[in-house]
C-alpha cells in the first residue's frame, strides 16, 4: 500500500452520511452495526463480474481523517452538532473490514465488502467505499470481456484520453491490467502501479514529414527494437503498407533487426488486415505482428475474428475505459445487522421489488469447487460463524426456489471473505498487481463455459445456508404482519 497514492478524500461522500452520522452519534452513540457492500446484476447480461478496487478502498481507509477546513465547512452548515464535529476532528478508525480479494470472479447477491463497527463510522464509508469499488469492479469486468473474445491475443489498454476524469484513468488501467490486459498506454498508472507500458506513434507523426517513407524511416532509424509503423494516415494497402516494407528493408534489415509490427486505427478491420498478413508474409516479414485500434470492444472482436481477421495485438480504449455499454455497476451499501447486548440482531431491507430485498445477519462467502475437474459448482453465502466440512456430503438448494436442491459430495471448500482491517487495524497483506492478475485468471479458469459464455451465460448459484435463509424468511413473514 502507497497511502502517497490516493489523497485525502474523506470529503467525498454524500451529504446525508454526515447528517445520519450526526443522528447515529445523538441516538446510538457507538453501537455496533453491520454492513453489506454487494450488487445486483451483471453488467452486459454477463455470467460473472470480476471484483477490484480493495487495494483503493484500503488506501481510502488508511487516510480517512478530517482537516480543520474540512470542520470548519461542516460547521458552516449549522446543522451539526459540536460533539459531532468533535468526534470528526478526533476521528479514529476502528471498525472491522472483510471483503472478497481483488481478481475473483463474483456473482449478485454475495457481499464483496463487510463492515463492522460504530455505525457512525461504518455509515460514513458507504459513498467512497462504493465510488471505488463500483468504477473499479466494473472496469474489470468489461476488460476481462475484451481479453477473452480477443481469444488469447494480447489486449492494450489505450482509453486514457476518453476516461471520466484522471481518477477514472489511472485505476481503470488498474483494473484493466487485472482482468487480464496485456499493458497501458498510460504512462502514470504504469508508473504508479507497476504495470507495463505500450505505445508508438500518432498520425502526427506522419503528417509531420516530407512523406509518409521520410515518417517511417525517421521512426525506425529511432526505435530500431520497438518498431511499430501506423500505416492509416493516408492508404493502408495503396501507401501506408509499401512505404512501411520499405522502412523495414531499407533501415531495421540492414541493421540486423526486426520490426515488432504494423498497426491500423480505421477501416474495414477484417478485410485491411487480411491483405496486410499476405503482403507482410510475401515481403519476407511474418514475424511482423499486426496492431489494430479504433472503438473496439468485446463484440467487434469477436465478429473480426469470426470473419477471419488476422490480428495479433489490439487496443481497445474509450469503450474499455467507460464500459460503453453498461457504464454503472449497480453495488449497494445496506445495513444488514446491529449489536444489542451482545448479541447480533439480523436487520432487512424489504421492497415490492424482490431483487432489492436484502439478505440480513453478518455473513461470509464459501465457493465449492469439484475436487475431479477443480470447476466451481456454486457459492454459498453462510453465517459469520458457519463452517462448510468438506469432508461431508452438503445440500446446497436455490434461495428462490427451495424445491431445487443438490446435494454435492467429492468437493472443496474455500472461503473467499478474507478479514482486512481489525479494529481499524490493517491485517491483510495486499498482494503485488501481476500476483492479482494470475490469481484472476486462475480463477475465471474454475468457472464452466457455460458460466463465462456472452450470450446467455447459466446462471451461476449463489445460495443462502439454511440457517441464513431461515434468519432471513423468518423476517419476512413476521414483518408481512407489522407493517
Amino acid at each position: 500500500m502507497n497511502n502517497d497514492r490516493m489523497p485525502n478524500i474523506s470529503m467525498l461522500t454524500d451529504f446525508y452520511e454526515m447528517t445520519m452520522g450526526n443522528g447515529y452519534l445523538k441516538y446510538f452513540g457507538e453501537k455496533t452495526a453491520y454492513f453489506d457492500a454487494f450488487f445486483r446484476r451483471i453488467p452486459d447480461g454477463g455470467g460473472f463480474a470480476v471484483c477490484a478496487g480493495l487495494e483503493s478502498v484500503v488506501d481510502y481507509i488508511s487516510n480517512l481523517r478530517f482537516t480543520g477546513e474540512d470542520i470548519d465547512y461542516l460547521r458552516g452548515q449549522n446543522i451539526f452538532s459540536a460533539e459531532f464535529l468533535e468526534y470528526l476532528r478526533d476521528f479514529k478508525f476502528v471498525c472491522d473490514v472483510w471483503a472478497i480479494p481483488e481478481g475473483t470472479p463474483v456473482f449478485p447477491g454475495e457481499p464483496l465488502v463487510t463492515v463492522r463497527g460504530p455505525v457512525a463510522q461504518a455509515q460514513l464509508l458507504e459513498t467512497a467505499l462504493l465510488l471505488l469499488v463500483n468504477h473499479q469492479s466494473l472496469i474489470a469486468t468489461k476488460a476481462n470481456r475484451i481479453v477473452r473474445a480477443a481469444d488469447g491475443r494480447a489486449v492494450s489498454e489505450f482509453g486514457a484520453r476518453r476516461a471520466h476524469g484522471t481518477s477514472s484513468a489511472l485505476f481503470a488501467a488498474r483494473s484493466a491490467y487485472i482482468a487480464g490486459c496485456a499493458n497501458t498506454s498510460n504512462v502514470m498508472a504504469a508508473q504508479q502501479f507497476d504495470i507495463p507500458c505500450s505505445g508508438t506513434m500518432a498520425h502526427s507523426w506522419v503528417q509531420m514529414f516530407g512523406s509518409e517513407y521520410e515518417a517511417f524511416a525517421a521512426y525506425a532509424e529511432t526505435y530500431p527494437d520497438a518498431c511499430v509503423l501506423l500505416i492509416d494516415t493516408y492508404n493502408v494497402l495503396k501507401s501506408g503498407l509499401p512505404n512501411a516494407i520499405k522502412a523495414f528493408d531499407n533501415v531495421l534489415v540492414p541493421m540486423g533487426k526486426r520490426p515488432l509490427g504494423v498497426r491500423i486505427d480505421s477501416g474495414d478491420i477484417a478485410y485491411l488486415t487480411k491483405k496486410i498478413r499476405q503482403r507482410l508474409d510475401a515481403a519476407g516479414y511474418p514475424d511482423c505482428k499486426i496492431v489494430v485500434s479504433n472503438s473496439l470492444d468485446e463484440r467487434i472482436i469477436r465478429d473480426t475474428l469470426m470473419q477471419g481477421a488476422k490480428i495479433d495485438f489490439f487496443g481497445v480504449g474509450e469503450r474499455l475505459v467507460t464500459s460503453e455499454t453498461e457504464p454503472v455497476f449497480g453495488g449497494v451499501y445496506k445495513l444488514c445487522a446491529v449489536e444489542e447486548n451482545g448479541e447480533i440482531v439480523p436487520k432487512i431491507k424489504i421492497s415490492e421489488n424482490p431483487q432489492k430485498i436484502t439478505t440480513p445477519y453478518f455473513k461470509k462467502v464459501y465457493r465449492l469447487y469439484e475436487r475431479d475437474t477443480g470447476k466451481a459448482i456454486a457459492d454459498v453465502v453462510t453465517a459469520y460463524d458457519e463452517t462448510i466440512d468438506d469432508t461431508q456430503p452438503y445440500e446446497i438448494f436455490d434461495p428462490d426456489f427451495t424445491w431445487k436442491r443438490k446435494i454435492v459430495t467429492n468437493f472443496r471448500a474455500r472461503l473467499i471473505t478474507e478479514r482486512i482491517f481489525d479494529g481499524g487495524r490493517l491485517v491483510y497483506k495486499l498482494p503485488d498487481i501481476n500476483s492479482i492478475k494470475k490469481y484472476c485468471a486462475e480463477q475465471i479458469d474454475t468457472l464452466w463455459g457455460e458460466v463465462t459464455r456472452f450470450e446467455n451465460p447459466h446462471n451461476y448459484y449463489v445460495d443462502l445456508s439454511q440457517r441464513i435463509w431461515d434468519i432471513k424468511h423468518d423476517i419476512l413473514e413476521k414483518e408481512q404482519y407489522n407493517i
